[in-house]
Parts: structure tokens; C-alpha cells; sequence
């Protein structure tokens, strides 16, 4: 049976802003919905002394740094200046929490990330405790990027949204099949922070 946490842990809150909400640029289905679940995580993840770190995309207001993000199905999102670059207030960010911001749908692509886990004694091998939106793009692609860094990976499936259920669904399986543990139940992991050791 995969061990929920394997050594040292970090939660990444993976881009919980406005203009993926429902009424944003590339809503995500029930996207409101999990803000409540994401905050018993980090509440619980800061008291057993894992670091949290959010992630917020960002993209100049002359668009010039999009390159071919707009060749799918996505419109503008996330431009300096608007309110839907913003991450979602009713997500409690602490003072001592970490916020990246990212040019791509990668969290380590264009980012100090793999720094800053390094920094805070996050290596390969470690686990990186994901949720946030999109499922099916920015969770999906920063998955298998930690997933080929070394890292394990666990998704929390009731902490995240996509852009439709399928494609939730999909990516879930996804990520399931890249790395056989990463698909986690909320609970069960928040049963596995109460024991956890820094």
C-alpha cells in the first residue's frame, strides 16, 4: 500500500483566482466549492509545520507573454491589473506562507519553485500535496512535471476542479496511472497530516 506522505511534505495551492472561478475566463466547474475544503487543508497542514505555498498565474497586460497558451480553448486570463489575476479572498493566506507567481501552466516552468522546495528541505523523493484549479490543465501539467522531478505527488480530487466533471474526471485518472497513489480522498490525508512528524 503507497504511504500518504513520504518524508517531508508541502502543500501547493495551484492557482485559485478569480478568473477561474465560475463568471472568469476558464471557469472551472464547483471551482467555488472547493476554497472551504482547500482551507481545512492548509489550516491542518500549517499546525503540523508543512510549508504552504500558493501559485498564481500572471500575464502582462500587453499580453506579449502568452505565446501559444491561447491556442485551445482558453480566452485572456489572468492579466496584470484585473481582478481576476487576484487569488480568492476567502482563501486564508498567512504572512508566512510563500507565493509564486507563473508565466505557464507548469508550476517548476519559468518559476523558482524547485528553490524554493529546496530551500524549505523539499527534495526528490518528498511529497508535494496538490489541489487547486484547473484540474485538466495547470494541476494536470504541474503533476507530471513533479512527477518526472522525483517527487511524489498527491492530488486531492474533492480539492480541485476542472473544467467540466469529464474532464476532471480524465485528469484525475491521469494522474492516477502516472504515478499509482496520487489520486487521495481529502480526509485521508488530513488523518495523515494529524500524524505527521516534521
Amino acid at each position: 500500500m503507497v504511504k500518504m506522505i513520504e518524508g517531508r511534505a508541502a502543500i501547493v495551492v495551484i492557482d485559485v483566482q478569480y478568473d477561474f472561478l465560475p463568471g472568469g475566463a476558464v471557469p472551472a466547474v464547483d471551482g467555488c466549492e472547493i476554497v472551504p475544503r482547500i482551507n481545512r487543508l492548509i489550516e491542518a497542514g500549517r499546525k503540523a509545520g508543512i510549508p504552504v505555498i500558493f501559485t498564481q498565474e500572471f500575464h502582462r497586460k500587453d499580453k506579449v507573454d502568452f505565446g501559444r497558451e491561447l491556442d485551445g480553448a482558453e480566452a485572456y486570463h489572468c492579466l496584470e491589473g484585473t481582478q481576476g489575476v487576484e487569488i480568492v479572498k476567502d482563501l486564508k493566506v498567512a504572512a508566512n506562507d510563500y507565493v509564486i507567481k507563473k508565466p505557464r501552466y507548469d508550476i517548476f516552468l519559468g518559476t523558482g519553485m524547485e528553490y524554493l522546495l529546496n530551500g524549505l528541505g523539499i527534495k526528490p523523493g518528498d511529497t508535494l500535496i496538490l489541489v487547486g484549479l484547473v484540474t485538466n490543465v495547470c494541476v494536470h501539467y504541474s503533476t507530471a512535471s513533479a512527477h518526472q522531478r522525483d517527487y511524489r505527488v498527491r492530488v486531492i480530487e474533492e480539492c480541485c476542479a476542472g473544467t467540466s466533471v469529464e474532464e476532471h474526471n480524465a485528469s484525475m485518472t491521469a494522474m492516477e496511472y502516472l504515478q499509482a497513489g496520487a489520486r487521495v480522498k481529502l480526509e485521508d490525508v488530513l488523518g495523515a497530516i494529524a500524524k505527521y512528524k516534521t
